[in-house]
Protein backbone atom coordinates (compact mmCIF):
# COMPACT_ATOMS: atom_id res chain seq x y z
CA UNK A 1 0.00 0.00 0.00
CA UNK A 2 2.91 2.41 1.15
CA UNK A 3 4.37 1.68 -2.64
CA UNK A 4 1.13 2.70 -3.99
CA UNK A 5 0.65 6.01 -2.00
CA UNK A 6 3.83 7.70 -2.21
CA UNK A 7 5.86 8.34 -4.71
CA UNK A 8 9.82 9.13 -4.63
CA UNK A 9 9.19 13.45 -5.18
CA UNK A 10 10.29 15.33 -2.49
CA UNK A 11 7.15 17.38 -2.85
CA UNK A 12 4.52 16.80 -0.41
CA UNK A 13 2.21 13.79 -0.75
CA UNK A 14 -0.71 14.44 1.28
CA UNK A 15 -2.42 16.95 -0.41
CA UNK A 16 -2.51 14.66 -3.42
CA UNK A 17 -4.63 12.16 -0.92
CA UNK A 18 -6.86 14.92 -1.47
CA UNK A 19 -8.06 14.00 -5.08
CA UNK A 20 -11.31 13.44 -6.23
CA UNK A 21 -10.19 10.66 -8.48
CA UNK A 22 -9.21 8.47 -5.60
CA UNK A 23 -10.12 5.22 -6.28
CA UNK A 24 -10.95 4.41 -2.73
CA UNK A 25 -14.59 3.05 -2.07
CA UNK A 26 -16.76 5.13 -0.04
CA UNK A 27 -18.45 2.24 1.97
CA UNK A 28 -17.82 4.16 5.51
CA UNK A 29 -21.00 4.73 7.81
CA UNK A 30 -21.27 6.56 10.71
CA UNK A 31 -21.47 3.65 12.35
CA UNK A 32 -17.92 1.96 11.06
CA UNK A 33 -16.36 5.64 11.61
CA UNK A 34 -18.16 5.44 15.12
CA UNK A 35 -16.18 2.22 15.67
CA UNK A 36 -13.02 3.29 14.97
CA UNK A 37 -13.21 6.48 16.79
CA UNK A 38 -14.21 4.04 19.97
CA UNK A 39 -11.30 1.96 19.33
CA UNK A 40 -9.07 4.98 18.92
CA UNK A 41 -10.62 6.34 22.66
CA UNK A 42 -10.74 3.13 24.32
CA UNK A 43 -7.11 1.45 24.77
CA UNK A 44 -5.32 0.95 27.98
CA UNK A 45 -5.85 4.29 29.43
CA UNK A 46 -9.26 3.69 31.39
CA UNK A 47 -7.85 0.83 32.95
CA UNK A 48 -4.42 2.69 34.01
CA UNK A 49 -5.72 6.25 35.01
CA UNK A 50 -8.35 5.89 38.01
CA UNK A 51 -6.06 5.84 40.51
CA UNK A 52 -4.08 8.60 39.93
CA UNK A 53 -7.68 10.13 39.21
CA UNK A 54 -8.97 9.16 42.65
CA UNK A 55 -5.69 10.03 44.11
CA UNK A 56 -5.71 13.79 43.08
CA UNK A 57 -9.45 14.10 43.11
CA UNK A 58 -10.78 11.94 45.52
CA UNK A 59 -14.58 10.48 45.03
CA UNK A 60 -15.23 13.48 42.35
CA UNK A 61 -12.85 11.51 39.92
CA UNK A 62 -16.29 10.33 38.47
CA UNK A 63 -17.57 13.85 37.65
CA UNK A 64 -13.82 14.82 36.57
CA UNK A 65 -14.49 12.66 33.30
CA UNK A 66 -17.80 13.88 32.66
CA UNK A 67 -16.00 17.35 32.51
CA UNK A 68 -13.00 16.15 30.57
CA UNK A 69 -15.68 14.59 28.15
CA UNK A 70 -17.39 18.09 28.00
CA UNK A 71 -14.19 19.75 27.26
CA UNK A 72 -13.26 17.50 24.26
CA UNK A 73 -16.22 18.78 22.55
CA UNK A 74 -15.06 21.87 20.96
CA UNK A 75 -11.73 19.63 19.97
CA UNK A 76 -13.91 16.93 18.63
CA UNK A 77 -16.64 19.03 16.46
CA UNK A 78 -13.57 21.17 15.36
CA UNK A 79 -11.66 17.92 13.70
CA UNK A 80 -14.93 17.00 12.22
CA UNK A 81 -15.37 20.32 10.60
CA UNK A 82 -11.77 19.90 9.01
CA UNK A 83 -12.45 16.48 7.92
CA UNK A 84 -15.58 18.53 6.37
CA UNK A 85 -12.81 20.48 3.96
CA UNK A 86 -11.18 16.99 2.60
CA UNK A 87 -12.37 14.88 0.09
CA UNK A 88 -9.48 11.83 0.81
CA UNK A 89 -7.42 10.34 2.80
CA UNK A 90 -5.05 11.77 5.37
CA UNK A 91 -6.90 12.94 8.29
CA UNK A 92 -4.94 15.68 10.63
CA UNK A 93 -1.32 15.82 9.02
CA UNK A 94 -2.74 16.22 5.92
CA UNK A 95 -4.78 19.35 7.25
CA UNK A 96 -1.73 20.79 8.93
CA UNK A 97 -0.09 20.63 5.90
CA UNK A 98 -2.30 21.82 3.55
CA UNK A 99 -3.18 24.98 5.82
CA UNK A 100 0.60 25.80 6.59
CA UNK A 101 2.95 24.07 3.86
CA UNK A 102 5.49 21.15 4.34
CA UNK A 103 7.34 21.80 7.50
CA UNK A 104 4.17 21.74 9.81
CA UNK A 105 2.70 19.18 7.73
CA UNK A 106 6.23 17.23 8.93
CA UNK A 107 6.31 18.44 12.60
CA UNK A 108 2.45 17.25 12.78
CA UNK A 109 3.22 13.57 11.41
CA UNK A 110 6.24 13.52 13.77
CA UNK A 111 4.10 14.59 16.41
CA UNK A 112 1.78 11.77 15.94
CA UNK A 113 4.54 9.13 15.81
CA UNK A 114 5.61 10.35 19.14
CA UNK A 115 2.24 10.91 20.73
CA UNK A 116 2.07 6.69 19.30
CA UNK A 117 5.54 5.94 20.97
CA UNK A 118 4.92 7.32 24.05
CA UNK A 119 1.85 6.03 24.66
CA UNK A 120 3.16 1.95 23.14
CA UNK A 121 5.68 2.79 25.90
CA UNK A 122 2.85 4.03 28.49
CA UNK A 123 0.54 0.72 28.02
CA UNK A 124 3.49 -1.88 27.91
CA UNK A 125 4.18 -0.51 31.54
CA UNK A 126 0.32 -0.74 32.52
CA UNK A 127 0.39 -4.60 30.59
CA UNK A 128 3.38 -5.36 32.96
CA UNK A 129 1.93 -3.67 36.01
CA UNK A 130 -1.25 -5.99 35.61
CA UNK A 131 0.73 -9.17 34.97
CA UNK A 132 2.27 -8.80 38.61
CA UNK A 133 -1.39 -9.00 39.93
CA UNK A 134 -0.54 -13.15 39.00
CA UNK A 135 2.96 -12.98 39.02
CA UNK A 136 4.68 -10.91 42.40
CA UNK A 137 7.36 -8.79 41.47
CA UNK A 138 6.91 -8.65 37.68
CA UNK A 139 6.97 -4.93 37.88
CA UNK A 140 10.04 -5.12 39.43
CA UNK A 141 14.44 -4.94 38.46
CA UNK A 142 15.43 -7.05 36.23
CA UNK A 143 12.17 -9.19 35.86
CA UNK A 144 10.43 -6.07 34.79
CA UNK A 145 12.59 -4.50 32.14
CA UNK A 146 13.26 -8.64 30.86
CA UNK A 147 9.23 -8.66 30.26
CA UNK A 148 9.73 -5.36 28.35
CA UNK A 149 12.18 -6.39 26.65
CA UNK A 150 10.56 -9.43 25.73
CA UNK A 151 7.43 -7.85 24.62
CA UNK A 152 8.74 -4.88 22.69
CA UNK A 153 11.61 -7.32 21.13
CA UNK A 154 8.71 -10.24 20.20
CA UNK A 155 6.86 -7.49 18.26
CA UNK A 156 9.58 -5.61 16.54
CA UNK A 157 10.82 -9.44 15.21
CA UNK A 158 7.32 -9.95 14.51
CA UNK A 159 6.80 -7.22 12.26
CA UNK A 160 10.26 -7.29 10.52
CA UNK A 161 9.09 -10.91 9.38
CA UNK A 162 5.75 -9.87 8.00
CA UNK A 163 3.56 -11.60 10.48
CA UNK A 164 2.37 -8.02 11.73
CA UNK A 165 -0.28 -8.23 8.84
CA UNK A 166 -2.21 -10.86 10.77
CA UNK A 167 -3.53 -9.19 13.80
CA UNK A 168 -7.16 -9.40 14.69
CA UNK A 169 -9.76 -7.30 13.46
CA UNK A 170 -10.89 -3.80 14.58
CA UNK A 171 -14.76 -6.33 15.41
CA UNK A 172 -12.79 -8.74 17.48
CA UNK A 173 -11.01 -6.85 19.32
CA UNK A 174 -13.38 -4.11 20.18
CA UNK A 175 -15.61 -7.04 21.93
CA UNK A 176 -12.49 -8.23 23.72
CA UNK A 177 -12.10 -4.79 24.62
CA UNK A 178 -15.48 -3.83 25.99
CA UNK A 179 -16.55 -7.60 27.79
CA UNK A 180 -15.03 -7.09 30.91
CA UNK A 181 -15.84 -3.23 31.05
CA UNK A 182 -19.58 -3.37 30.81
CA UNK A 183 -19.58 -6.84 33.12
CA UNK A 184 -17.93 -4.38 35.22
CA UNK A 185 -20.17 -1.65 35.19
CA UNK A 186 -22.93 -3.82 35.21
CA UNK A 187 -22.08 -5.82 38.42
CA UNK A 188 -20.99 -3.21 40.46
CA UNK A 189 -24.20 -0.62 39.39
CA UNK A 190 -25.83 -1.39 42.46
CA UNK A 191 -22.82 -0.84 44.70
CA UNK A 192 -22.18 2.73 43.57
CA UNK A 193 -22.32 5.14 46.55
CA UNK A 194 -24.65 7.82 47.19
CA UNK A 195 -21.68 9.94 48.08
CA UNK A 196 -20.42 9.38 44.41
CA UNK A 197 -23.87 10.60 42.73
CA UNK A 198 -24.15 13.53 44.98
CA UNK A 199 -20.78 15.06 44.17
CA UNK A 200 -20.05 15.61 47.98
CA UNK A 201 -16.35 15.68 48.06
CA UNK A 202 -15.20 18.61 45.66
CA UNK A 203 -11.27 18.08 44.47
CA UNK A 204 -8.55 20.26 45.77
CA UNK A 205 -8.28 22.82 43.62
CA UNK A 206 -4.73 22.24 43.42
CA UNK A 207 -5.00 18.87 42.01
CA UNK A 208 -7.54 19.98 39.32
CA UNK A 209 -5.57 20.79 36.32
CA UNK A 210 -3.05 17.74 36.76
CA UNK A 211 -6.64 15.50 36.93
CA UNK A 212 -8.06 16.69 33.84
CA UNK A 213 -4.49 16.30 31.99
CA UNK A 214 -4.40 12.71 33.04
CA UNK A 215 -7.88 11.89 32.06
CA UNK A 216 -7.25 13.47 28.58
CA UNK A 217 -5.04 10.44 28.47
CA UNK A 218 -8.24 8.26 27.83
CA UNK A 219 -9.69 10.20 25.33
CA UNK A 220 -7.31 10.89 22.89
CA UNK A 221 -6.85 8.68 19.92
CA UNK A 222 -10.46 9.55 18.13
CA UNK A 223 -8.37 11.32 15.51
CA UNK A 224 -7.34 8.23 14.21
CA UNK A 225 -11.19 7.74 12.65
CA UNK A 226 -10.21 10.82 10.33
CA UNK A 227 -7.64 9.81 8.69
CA UNK A 228 -10.00 7.09 6.13
CA UNK A 229 -12.32 9.98 5.31
CA UNK A 230 -11.81 9.19 1.12
CA UNK A 231 -13.76 5.91 2.04
CA UNK A 232 -16.95 7.32 4.09
CA UNK A 233 -19.51 7.75 2.49
CA UNK A 234 -20.52 11.11 3.71
CA UNK A 235 -17.54 12.56 5.53
CA UNK A 236 -19.33 16.22 6.17
CA UNK A 237 -22.23 14.84 7.77
CA UNK A 238 -21.30 11.53 9.19
CA UNK A 239 -17.55 12.40 10.72
CA UNK A 240 -19.44 15.18 13.19
CA UNK A 241 -21.69 12.89 13.96
CA UNK A 242 -19.96 10.38 14.48
CA UNK A 243 -17.61 11.67 16.72
CA UNK A 244 -19.89 13.14 19.44
CA UNK A 245 -21.78 9.88 19.73
CA UNK A 246 -18.37 8.20 20.34
CA UNK A 247 -17.72 11.17 22.93
CA UNK A 248 -20.77 10.74 24.92
CA UNK A 249 -21.18 7.27 24.72
CA UNK A 250 -17.61 6.72 26.22
CA UNK A 251 -17.46 9.66 28.82
CA UNK A 252 -20.81 7.88 30.48
CA UNK A 253 -18.76 4.78 30.30
CA UNK A 254 -15.86 6.27 32.06
CA UNK A 255 -18.23 8.09 34.41
CA UNK A 256 -19.80 4.81 35.57
CA UNK A 257 -16.83 2.41 35.59
CA UNK A 258 -14.88 4.93 37.53
CA UNK A 259 -18.31 5.62 40.09
CA UNK A 260 -17.79 1.96 40.44
CA UNK A 261 -13.96 1.89 41.51
CA UNK A 262 -14.35 4.74 43.80
CA UNK A 263 -17.20 2.77 45.56
CA UNK A 264 -15.98 -0.93 45.91
CA UNK A 265 -12.29 -0.22 46.71
CA UNK A 266 -12.01 2.74 49.62
CA UNK A 267 -8.18 2.51 48.74
CA UNK A 268 -8.48 2.95 44.60
CA UNK A 269 -5.37 5.78 44.96
CA UNK A 270 -3.12 3.47 46.58
CA UNK A 271 -3.16 0.61 43.53
CA UNK A 272 -1.20 0.78 40.69
CA UNK A 273 -3.65 -2.19 38.98
CA UNK A 274 -7.08 0.14 39.78
CA UNK A 275 -9.43 -1.96 37.70
CA UNK A 276 -8.43 -5.07 38.14
CA UNK A 277 -8.41 -4.74 41.64
CA UNK A 278 -11.75 -3.75 41.37
CA UNK A 279 -12.18 -6.68 39.78
CA UNK A 280 -11.47 -8.83 42.62
CA UNK A 281 -13.43 -6.70 44.77
CA UNK A 282 -16.39 -7.64 42.85
CA UNK A 283 -16.09 -11.05 42.01
CA UNK A 284 -12.79 -12.54 43.25
CA UNK A 285 -10.27 -14.30 41.19
CA UNK A 286 -12.49 -14.66 38.71
CA UNK A 287 -13.50 -10.59 38.50
CA UNK A 288 -9.38 -10.12 38.73
CA UNK A 289 -8.85 -12.39 35.67
CA UNK A 290 -11.71 -10.54 33.59
CA UNK A 291 -10.61 -7.92 33.96
CA UNK A 292 -6.94 -8.59 33.39
CA UNK A 293 -7.98 -10.31 30.13
CA UNK A 294 -9.50 -6.63 29.38
CA UNK A 295 -6.16 -5.11 29.64
CA UNK A 296 -4.29 -7.71 27.74
CA UNK A 297 -6.85 -7.47 24.46
CA UNK A 298 -6.98 -3.96 24.82
CA UNK A 299 -3.57 -3.35 25.45
CA UNK A 300 -1.95 -6.59 22.52
CA UNK A 301 -4.54 -4.54 20.47
CA UNK A 302 -3.06 -1.42 20.97
CA UNK A 303 0.48 -2.09 20.73
CA UNK A 304 0.09 -4.47 17.71
CA UNK A 305 -1.98 -1.98 15.72
CA UNK A 306 1.28 0.64 16.80
CA UNK A 307 3.81 -1.44 16.13
CA UNK A 308 2.39 -2.44 12.69
CA UNK A 309 1.57 1.02 11.57
CA UNK A 310 3.70 3.41 13.05
CA UNK A 311 6.86 2.55 11.35
CA UNK A 312 4.67 3.23 8.13
CA UNK A 313 5.20 6.65 8.70
CA UNK A 314 8.62 7.18 8.76
CA UNK A 315 9.01 4.74 6.08
CA UNK A 316 6.85 7.04 3.88
CA UNK A 317 7.98 10.61 5.05
CA UNK A 318 11.41 8.82 4.17
CA UNK A 319 9.97 7.32 0.61
CA UNK A 320 8.76 11.27 -0.46
CA UNK A 321 12.23 13.32 0.65
CA UNK A 322 11.31 14.01 3.89
CA UNK A 323 13.36 11.99 6.16
CA UNK A 324 16.69 10.22 5.17
CA UNK A 325 16.16 7.29 2.96
CA UNK A 326 17.53 4.83 5.33
CA UNK A 327 13.91 5.07 6.91
CA UNK A 328 12.52 3.52 3.34
CA UNK A 329 14.65 0.53 3.39
CA UNK A 330 12.95 -2.44 2.70
CA UNK A 331 14.00 -6.27 4.57
CA UNK A 332 15.27 -8.11 1.31
CA UNK A 333 13.33 -10.94 2.20
CA UNK A 334 10.15 -10.46 4.44
CA UNK A 335 9.77 -6.58 2.31
CA UNK A 336 8.66 -5.01 5.55
CA UNK A 337 10.13 -1.45 6.30
CA UNK A 338 12.53 -3.35 8.79
CA UNK A 339 14.67 -0.10 9.32
CA UNK A 340 11.76 1.98 10.66
CA UNK A 341 10.50 -1.27 12.54
CA UNK A 342 13.43 -1.50 14.43
CA UNK A 343 14.07 1.97 15.28
CA UNK A 344 10.82 2.32 16.73
CA UNK A 345 10.62 -1.53 18.53
CA UNK A 346 14.19 0.75 20.47
CA UNK A 347 12.66 4.17 20.56
CA UNK A 348 9.69 2.30 22.67
CA UNK A 349 11.77 -0.27 24.75
CA UNK A 350 13.34 2.55 26.05
CA UNK A 351 10.90 4.86 26.72
CA UNK A 352 8.79 1.87 28.79
CA UNK A 353 12.08 1.51 30.88
CA UNK A 354 13.11 4.72 31.70
CA UNK A 355 9.42 5.92 32.48
CA UNK A 356 5.72 4.90 34.46
CA UNK A 357 2.73 4.74 33.35
CA UNK A 358 1.77 8.28 34.41
CA UNK A 359 5.25 10.19 33.04
CA UNK A 360 4.70 8.53 29.81
CA UNK A 361 0.97 9.17 29.39
CA UNK A 362 1.60 13.07 30.04
CA UNK A 363 4.06 13.13 26.98
CA UNK A 364 1.85 11.83 25.28
CA UNK A 365 -1.30 13.70 26.06
CA UNK A 366 1.07 16.79 25.61
CA UNK A 367 2.02 15.92 22.25
CA UNK A 368 -1.44 15.52 20.74
CA UNK A 369 -2.57 18.79 22.35
CA UNK A 370 -0.12 20.64 20.20
CA UNK A 371 -1.71 18.44 17.06
CA UNK A 372 -5.04 19.61 18.28
CA UNK A 373 -3.96 23.48 18.53
CA UNK A 374 -2.54 22.95 14.84
CA UNK A 375 -5.58 21.85 13.70
CA UNK A 376 -7.78 24.36 15.53
CA UNK A 377 -5.28 26.87 13.78
CA UNK A 378 -5.89 25.56 10.71
CA UNK A 379 -9.63 25.89 10.27
CA UNK A 380 -9.06 29.43 9.61
CA UNK A 381 -7.14 28.75 6.43
CA UNK A 382 -8.95 25.98 5.62
CA UNK A 383 -12.40 27.76 5.36
CA UNK A 384 -10.44 30.41 2.59
CA UNK A 385 -9.49 27.35 0.64
CA UNK A 386 -6.22 27.10 0.83
CA UNK A 387 -4.55 24.65 -1.79
CA UNK A 388 -6.84 21.88 -3.04
CA UNK A 389 -9.15 21.91 -0.07
CA UNK A 390 -12.78 21.96 -0.79
CA UNK A 391 -14.89 24.78 0.77
CA UNK A 392 -17.85 23.68 2.74
CA UNK A 393 -20.62 26.33 4.16
CA UNK A 394 -19.28 27.52 7.91
CA UNK A 395 -21.42 26.35 10.88
CA UNK A 396 -24.12 28.28 12.36
CA UNK A 397 -21.01 28.66 15.25
CA UNK A 398 -18.85 30.69 13.03
CA UNK A 399 -15.19 30.17 14.89
CA UNK A 400 -16.74 29.33 18.62
CA UNK A 401 -15.70 25.52 18.27
CA UNK A 402 -12.19 26.22 17.38
CA UNK A 403 -11.89 29.17 19.27
CA UNK A 404 -12.81 27.00 22.35
CA UNK A 405 -10.88 23.82 21.46
CA UNK A 406 -7.78 26.30 21.52
CA UNK A 407 -8.44 27.67 24.54
CA UNK A 408 -9.04 23.54 26.02
CA UNK A 409 -6.10 22.86 24.73
CA UNK A 410 -3.73 25.65 25.39
CA UNK A 411 -5.45 25.59 29.66
CA UNK A 412 -4.91 22.03 29.39
CA UNK A 413 -0.89 22.75 28.19
CA UNK A 414 -0.11 24.82 31.02
CA UNK A 415 -0.85 21.92 33.72
CA UNK A 416 1.78 19.59 32.21
CA UNK A 417 4.71 18.84 34.20
CA UNK A 418 8.13 20.25 32.98
CA UNK A 419 9.61 17.05 32.66
CA UNK A 420 7.13 16.32 30.35
CA UNK A 421 7.56 19.87 28.23
CA UNK A 422 11.11 18.87 28.54
CA UNK A 423 11.05 15.52 27.05
CA UNK A 424 8.20 16.79 23.97
CA UNK A 425 10.70 19.36 22.96
CA UNK A 426 13.72 17.19 22.92
CA UNK A 427 11.34 14.95 20.25
CA UNK A 428 10.55 18.00 18.33
CA UNK A 429 13.84 19.55 17.69
CA UNK A 430 14.78 16.14 17.01
CA UNK A 431 12.29 16.06 14.20
CA UNK A 432 13.71 20.00 13.64
CA UNK A 433 17.44 18.44 13.15
CA UNK A 434 15.68 15.17 10.66
CA UNK A 435 13.60 17.74 8.56
CA UNK A 436 16.42 20.42 8.27
CA UNK A 437 19.18 17.59 7.42
CA UNK A 438 17.35 15.64 5.34
CA UNK A 439 17.09 19.24 3.56
CA UNK A 440 20.76 19.52 2.64
CA UNK A 441 21.54 17.75 -0.81
CA UNK A 442 23.69 14.79 -0.23
CA UNK A 443 23.22 11.30 -0.65
CA UNK A 444 21.95 8.50 2.05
Amino acid sequence: PANASFGGSRASPLPRMNMSNEPLVRRLTVVGIGLLAVNGMIGAGIFGVGAEAARLTGIFSPWMFLLCGALMIPIVLTFGEAARHFEGTGGPMLYAQTAFGSFVGFQTGWAFYVARATAFAANVNLLVTSIAFFWQGADQGATRVGLLIGICGGLTWVNVIGAGQAMRTVGVLTVLKFVPLIALVLWGLSSISTDVVAAAALPDPANFGAALVLMVYAYVGFESALVPAGEARDPRRDMPRALIATLTVVSVLYFLIQSVSVSVLPNLAQTERPLVEVGAALLGGAGALLITAGVVASVAGNVAGAMFSTPRMTYALARDGQLPAVFAAVHPRYRTPAVSVMVFGALVLALAISGSFVWLAGISVLTRLSIYLICAGAIPVLRRGRANAVVPPPPRTGYLMPVLAAIVCVGLMTQVTLDAVTVTLAFVLAGSLLYALNRVPRRW
